[in-house]
This record gives C-alpha cells, structure tokens and sequence, in this order.
C-alpha cells in the first residue's frame, strides 16, 4: 500500500458544518471514507495555520487516492491537496535509478 498526505481547508460552508457536527463525527466520516477505499488512517489531526486538517494514510494506489480527492473537492465544503509520502527505503531506491539529466542553460 502507498502512503498520502491529505491536507485540507475548510470553506466558509464546511467551517460552519464541522461547528455542528463537532471534530469526533467529522474524522469517523474521513476515517470511513478511507477505509470503505480499501485504506487506512495512520494519524487525523485538526489544525489552524495553513490547513485545518491533515491526514496520513495507506491506500491501495495512486488512482484510490485520486477518486478520493475528485470526491472530497466534489462535494465541496473544503478544499483538499493530496500528496504521496515516500519511504526512506523508496527514496534510496529512487536515488540508485540512473537518470539522465540536463541542468537549465548548460
């Protein structure tokens, strides 16, 4: 399974629906939502900043995390960025690919 970040920012709309429907309800929804994706949540944390809500999660693959995203943006009532994590280990893996490259003007 691949693991995404997940961040997202309330609009206006979906501010004042987390206000009704509290935190506790809200993550049993995204939990759910990821789960029924055939995934699961590592760690949900509320914020203010930058993001209102991050998630790290494992899905099964790049298209699950995408269907999720069109979803969630879909519905509307936040705006949501997905990001895949690598590994240490994938990194190193990455980094022993022998890649040809061209710096910009040399």
């Amino acid at each position: 399974m691949a693991r995404f970040l997940f961040t997202a920012t309330y609009t206006a709309e979906g501010i004042k629906g987390l206000g009704k429907d509290g935190g506790t309800t809200r993550a049993e929804v995204v939990q759910a939502l990821i789960e029924n994706s055939g995934g699961r949540v590592e760690a949900l944390y509320f914020a203010f900043g930058e993001h209102d809500l991050y998630i790290i999660c494992e899905l099964p693959d790049q298209v699950s995390a995408a269907a999720l995203g069109i979803r969630v943006r879909g519905a509307g009532g936040v705006e949501a960025t997905v990001v895949p994590l690598l590994t240490p280990g994938e990194l190193d893996a990455a980094a022993g690919v022998d890649v040809t490259y061209q710096a910009p003007g040399r």
